[in-house]
């Protein structure tokens, strides 16, 4: 359904009313140092502003145990114990549009040494009209962005037609369980939107993704005698080389994909943790490097995998100590296949219509993500369509973090227009 211009008009004007109180609480949620393992604050947070609202408020912990069997499920090597999802709904008593997903995660990867920060990073700070602080951008903007978009129709003096359910998960940033999750606990819709940090463009497509940690062994000597004995950090420094061959190999065969052939390098390894050894003085007996490497759209994990331990297998043959001593692979988070956009014809020209009422143009500009979203988990295992679209942000991962709130603003009047047209809106 198309939204008339009185309820457009009171819904924009409810967005503008409420947006001091929006960047309020985006500033109380990334004050929150959500970081892996200690979500829990921040979802506290999120179910108490749901109950407040109204919301059917539903939180669980999640069980890795039971959504092993289940395709996209990545291992989880930490303390999973107070690992919760929780989901607001609001259901009408009939329902007459159709049924939506908002989701948005709430966990945030470290900030790193603190002193390289202009500001610190869980002390929000608005300067020039950008928010800094970790997580402002990716992704605390885009959900807050949901969850005031929907305040704004009830304070224009409606609500959705049809259910609506805000998904506040976990995990995005190194397994997804979260949102696999609240596919297993049976949360459907008609179409879900992610606001992550797109700057305004819609996600055609994301790269897969597979983490997994190297475990090289050495012997330990007395460094007086170090050729006696074999040093962990400089052998798995060799295997990482024939990884990078293997980045560069899957790098040409990119330039064939349908889709990823246009970008310039877009699978990436990285080395990203590294730990190892016991004393200065002494040959290290052991190496552990955490590791992530993307795919292309189309990969099965079980192939790239097996790609992965034959090229750890190859430099391990061609060393003196590691051919009889080979390196460990260990799985240890991501196995995310590659996501393209398909089947979404409906909701993308609806979401156009809103898009147009906000920034003009004929629809929002495109995205080829050369990382991953949640948005698989729905577009490729449930059969809902997963628009991911939101606000700007920069120095994401990075160092002084920020979002434009000016982006946020816009970002919340487009997804609530968003709303009133797909699930259509009936009055107060």
């Amino acid at each position: 359904m198309m939204l008339d211009e009185a309820p457009e008009a009171a819904i924009r004007a409810a967005v503008a009313a409420g947006f001091e109180a929006e960047t309020r609480f985006l500033a109380d949620l990334v004050a929150i140092p959500s970081t892996r393992g200690e979500e829990a604050p921040a979802q506290d947070y999120m179910a108490a502003a749901m109950r407040k609202r109204g919301f059917a408020v539903d939180e669980w912990t999640i069980d890795p145990e039971e959504l092993k069997p289940l395709r996209g499920f990545g291992p989880v090597m930490h303390d999973f114990s107070r690992a919760r999802t929780v989901v607001g709904s609001l259901r009408p008593d009939s329902s007459e549009g159709k049924s939506l997903i908002l989701q948005g995660h709430v966990d945030v990867v470290p900030a790193g040494p603190r002193e390289m920060w202009t500001t610190p990073p869980f002390e929000p700070v608005v300067k020039d009209g950008w928010m800094h602080g970790r997580g402002a951008g990716d992704m605390k903007a885009g959900l807050v962005a949901a969850l005031f978009a929907l305040d704004a129709i009830r304070a224009a003096g409606y609500r959705p037609a049809a259910t609506v359910h805000l998904q506040s998960v976990i995990e995005e940033e190194s397994t997804g369980l979260g949102a696999l999750s609240a596919c297993a606990r049976g949360y459907r819709a008609d179409c879900v939107l992610i606001p992550e940090p797109t700057d305004f463009r819609m996600t055609r497509a994301q790269v897969g993704v597979i983490w997994f940690r190297l475990r090289v062994r050495g012997r330990p000597t007395h460094v007086a005698v170090a050729g006696e004995g074999s040093n962990a950090i400089l052998a798995a420094m060799s295997v990482i080389e024939n990884l990078r061959g293997l980045e560069a190999e899957w790098n040409e065969r990119a330039k064939s994909h349908p889709v990823y052939a246009d970008l310039d390098h877009p699978l990436n390894f990285n080395p990203g943790v590294i730990a190892g050894g016991d004393w200065a003085s002494s040959v290290p007996a052991w190496c552990d490097v955490d590791c992530r490497i993307g795919i292309l759209p189309g990969t099965k994990i079980e192939d790239a995998q097996a790609e992965i331990r034959a090229c750890v297998s190859q430099a391990a043959s061609g060393h003196p100590f590691l051919r009889d001593n080979p390196p460990e692979v260990i799985w240890n988070g991501f196995l995310a296949e590659g996501w393209i956009l398909e089947d979404a014809d409906e909701p993308e020209q609806v979401f156009a219509g809103a898009y147009r009422k906000v920034f003009g143009g004929s629809k929002p500009p495109d995205r080829t993500m050369t990382a991953l979203t949640d948005t698989r988990f729905y577009g490729l295992y449930y059969g809902m369509p997963a628009l991911c679209w939101g606000p700007k942000a920069e120095n994401i991962h990075g160092f002084d973090e920020r979002v434009e709130l000016e982006s946020m603003r816009k970002c919340t009047e487009a997804i609530a227009l968003f709303i009133a047209d797909w699930c259509g809106l009936v009055k107060l």
